[in-house]
């Protein structure tokens, strides 16, 4: 607590310092004062001299302060408290540097009144101004009458002591003019008013932050300056007064101590107090000042047994300022209970309203809100009970409740009540069947509350409401998240979940997946719509769950993919066996017509088998190995199944790994090459261009046939930015030949998938490849196959004008084995017909094939087309395809496929060719 206290008084090291120099400085002075060392005019002067630096440090004290303060603009009635009190000790040191002048330099007695007492005169005016203009809590106006009349009376019971103590007796004496008497009372007079002063504002001052000024320290320093001021007066008037006395230390340290607080730091806020004035000191200090005039007033009177005018005019306004006093404190009073009341009044208006919400919340709420017994008795029952399980709340009211539950749910709740009951406010929730009372049973949720300590409702609080449509809707959330919403069989997450629990508990038995794909679906539609569609996979759906077994899982993972699954868990049985018969009784079943919208429909499924083993050791891997047996009987024939084998998957890692390098390929473009075919006029024998045709020299595999990779890169989409690739180099490179020979107008063929046609920026892809490499249209020719003309007509039919509009050629590559017609080719703005090698290889005589290729050609003449035979690789080919008047033709006879610069130096020595 000492620790608190020092702390308090001394926050700063410092200040700590600051004030150990003023206690030293102050006892030497006073030892120097009563020892009377060096003689009287030793300590007249020592005194003179310390007073007035004491006053002179004090003023520089207050107004470095003020100084300091003016920095901070919301601060300004500090600053002008700290500037005026500053100016007020200045004024005093201005008077005791006069009376330096008359007793040190002039070494005279100072006469009184002088123009020292002028100085020291200004100095309670400006401290009390001072002390005014510090900023104190805003007050009503009630606040503001009573704090006046606390300062009238705590002023006049100070004036009555100092007068009975100090006043009347000097008044009494009198003195040798009127000048002189009253400077002499108004020393005194004055430290009373400031002292009065300190004290009302220490009263007042704004709480909730750092006092403005340390006024304990101003107080305690101008009570010093009290005590002084008054033995200065009454020393005065009985002409025995001289400077150097100990009376003079009481200056001293009022003037140590107001510099002490003007040089103390800011303390920490204050807590927020509502009213300073009904704090102790606010409320008993005009009191205690009253009792202190009354003690002084009634001793004087009994000393001399006489009424002094003055004490008795002071009495009787102390009695006065009681009185109002009083009377304000009694309005303030019956103000004050008027609040109370009104505050009550709103207060009971709210509470009563609060219990009129709380219960029409409870009577209209959706939950039953139920408060038992721990034995279970009904204490509370709400009105909600009517309306959610059909009972009037008094047929509930002092029963058990258990008596409407059934047993099942009687043992729950009452689980749950001994869970709860040995916490308080603890909470369970459960979920209960209970009877309607209409006979029915509803799902309800409970939420058990433990409120037997709470004393205004001691017991348990169930809150229960009905969750049977919920519980239902939930039902069916989850029967449709697990379920095909078409055909009502498993989806894909629930087969795969009822294939792991399958896996999990067979043992040593074995279970078979089966995944199966329709044949021929997308034609049902195309051509009969999408309702048809789903008709056909509804029937389709019954016809599998009629040859699966009881015990066997039907699924349709979307489109038309089925799955099913044979476990065998429990049962004697050979999975592989059983998978063979089950695909066997689907294919059948499947082989029976469907009858859709009076529209006969055959349809078939590719159907894969895969059976657990090392291989095939969870749900993924038997899945995914259904599903590539499945891809291999589809590629088997239609109405075909297949089990899986090993090889199938390594086929499929492998062919996953070539599309990786593919891409690398594609990406890195050092492993792509083209290599150029020339393609020979027939009757003349010249190279007329190209075809470019695309080689992949791997790095591990070597070289790479098209047939192995191009399929792949269409498969996996890559073939887009191939074609474009090829495209893009095969037209810079017939821009680089022609260079050399600007006058033989080479034609560069390209050979373009049924993939790239798919995009319908194709022809701004061409555009943008001949903006760049500078080649003519007319220069390129881009070749397709029959498949193009077939599928997706007008689509393919709008790319192919628009490749016109450009001015391409276009050529069909290996006419004659596709299904393309007469009306197709009028239809398609074609420029050039391929006859395919398979009519080339066999012309040497009079053979079908000879004929096809005659017709071809003529064929081609009559439309308006070039023909270009393709594998000639022997004379007769070519001596016969001349004869038939086929214009173009390329194979092995004239020159294989060469590399750029090979093809480049037979464009320089066209006698290299075999024609």
């Amino acid at each position: 607590m000492l620790g608190t206290l020092l702390r308090a008084a001394a926050p700063t090291r410092g200040y700590a310092i600051l004030c150990g120099a003023a206690a030293t400085v102050t006892a030497a002075l006073f030892a120097a004062l009563v020892t009377g060392a060096g003689g009287p005019v030793t300590a007249q002067n020592t005194s003179n001299v310390a007073l007035f630096a004491a006053a002179l440090a004090a003023a520089c004290g207050c107004l470095a302060t003020a100084w300091v303060t003016a920095r901070r603009p919301a601060a300004a009635r500090v600053r002008w408290a700290w500037a005026l009190t500053g100016l007020g000790a200045l004024s005093w040191a201005a008077g005791q540097l006069c009376c330096i002048w008359y007793e040190t330099v002039l070494r005279t007695d100072v006469p009184f009144p002088s123009v020292a007492d002028a100085g020291y005169f200004w100095m309670m005016p400006l401290t009390a101004a001072g002390l005014l203009v510090l900023p104190v809590r805003r007050l009503s106006v009630a606040q503001q009458a009573r704090s006046i009349l606390d300062g009238l009376m705590i002023a006049a019971s100070l004036l009555l002591i100092t007068w009975n103590l100090i006043l009347g007796p000097l008044a009494a004496q009198g003195a040798d003019s009127t000048l002189a008497l009253l400077v002499t009372l108004w020393y005194p007079a004055g430290d009373v008013v400031v002292l009065t002063i300190v004290l009302f504002i220490l009263a007042r001052l704004r709480s909730g932050g750092p006092r403005p000024m340390s006024l304990p320290l101003v107080g305690g320093g101008l009570a010093a300056f009290t005590v002084s001021d008054s033995g200065y007066a009454y020393l005065t008037l009985i002409d025995d007064y001289g400077s150097g006395a100990v009376l003079d230390l009481g200056w001293f340290i009022g003037f140590a101590l107001i510099l002490l607080a003007s040089r103390k730091p800011d303390g920490r806020p204050e807590a927020e107090d509502a009213d300073a004035l009904v704090r102790p000191l606010g409320v008993m200090l005009p009191y205690i000042a009253v009792l202190g005039a009354l003690a002084t007033s009634t001793f004087e009177v009994l000393r001399h047994a006489t009424h002094d005018p003055v004490v008795t005019m002071t009495r009787s306004v102390i009695i006065l300022l009681i009185v109002g006093r009083q009377l304000l404190t009694l309005l303030e009073n019956r103000s004050l209970t008027r609040d109370l009341e009104h505050r009550v009044e709103v207060r009971t208006a709210e509470l009563r309203a609060s219990q009129q919400r709380f219960q029409a919340l409870v009577q209209h709420s959706s939950d039953v809100v139920t408060v038992v017994s721990l034995d279970g008795v009904v204490t509370y029952q709400s009105e909600s009970i009517a309306r959610v399980f059909g009972y009037d709340r008094e047929q509930i009211a002092g029963r058990r409740l258990t008596e409407f539950l059934p047993d099942d749910a009687r043992e729950r709740l009452e689980e749950a009540f001994g869970a709860v009951a040995g916490a308080p406010y603890a909470s369970r929730v459960v979920e209960i069947p209970m009877r309607h009372a209409d006979g029915q049973h509803r799902l309800a949720e409970v939420t058990v509350t433990n409120l037997l300590g709470d004393r205004n409702v001691q017991g348990l609080v169930l809150n229960a409401r009905d969750i049977s449509e919920r519980k239902e809707l939930e039902d069916q959330l989850v029967h449709e998240a697990f379920h095909d919403g078409l055909t009502k069989l498993a989806n894909r997450a629930l087969f795969k979940d009822r294939v792991e629990l399958a896996l999990r508990r067979r043992g040593e038995a074995d279970i078979a997946v089966l995944f199966l794909d329709l044949d021929g679906f997308k034609e049902v539609n195309d051509s009969l719509g999408h309702a048809a569609g789903d008709h056909l996979l509804v029937q389709v759906a019954g016809r599998l769950t009629a040859a699966v077994r009881p015990g066997d899982t039907v699924a349709r993972f979307g489109g038309d993919e089925f799955a099913v699954l044979i476990d065998l868990t429990g049962t004697a049985g050979d999975a592989a066996g059983d998978a063979d018969k089950l695909a066997t009784r689907i294919i059948d079943g499947l082989d029976r017509q469907f009858d859709i919208d009076n529209t006969e429909i055959h349809v078939q499924a590719s159907i894969g088998i895969a059976v657990t083993g090392p291989d095939a050791t969870d749900a993924d891997q038997l899945m995914r190995n259904a599903d590539l047996a499945m891809y291999r009987a589809k590629a088997a024939g239609e109405g075909t199944f297949a089990r899986y084998d090993p090889a199938m998957h390594s086929g499929l890692v492998d062919r996953l790994q070539l599309a990786a390098d593919l891409r690398r390929a594609l990406e890195t473009g050092g492993e792509l090459v083209l290599y150029y075919q020339p393609t020979i006029e027939l009757r003349s024998g010249t190279v007329t261009g190209f075809e470019a045709l695309l080689r992949w020299q791997h790095p591990v595999r070597g070289m790479i046939s098209p047939a192995d990779f191009i399929p792949l890169a269409e498969s996996t989409g890559l073939i887009r930015p191939l074609g474009q690739w090829v495209l893009a180099e095969a037209s810079r490179q017939c821009v680089e030949w022609s260079r050399h020979d600007p006058d033989r107008p080479l034609t560069m063929a390209v050979n373009v998938s049924g993939r790239q046609f798919d995009q319908t920026d194709l022809p701004a892809i061409v555009a943008g490849v001949l903006a760049v490499t500078g080649l003519s249209a007319e220069r390129l020719c881009l070749e397709m196959t029959e498949s193009v003309l077939m599928t997706d007509t007008e689509e393919n039919l709008a790319v192919l004008l628009s490749l016109k509009e450009i001015g391409v050629k276009l050529a069909i590559d290996d006419f004659g084995t596709g299904y393309s017609s007469l009306a197709y080719l009028r239809r398609f703005p074609v420029d050039t017909l391929k006859i395919d090698r398979s009519f080339v290889e066999r012309i040497g005589g009079a053979t079908p094939d000879a004929a096809l290729a005659r017709t071809i050609v003529q064929l081609g003449q009559s439309l308006g087309m070039a023909t270009v035979a393709e594998g000639i690789e022997q004379y007769a080919q070519f001596h016969a395809l001349r004869r038939m008047g086929c214009d173009v033709g390329q194979g092995y006879y004239f020159s294989r496929p060469l590399p750029a610069d090979e093809a480049g130096a037979l464009l320089r020595d066209p006698a290299a060719l075999a024609a």
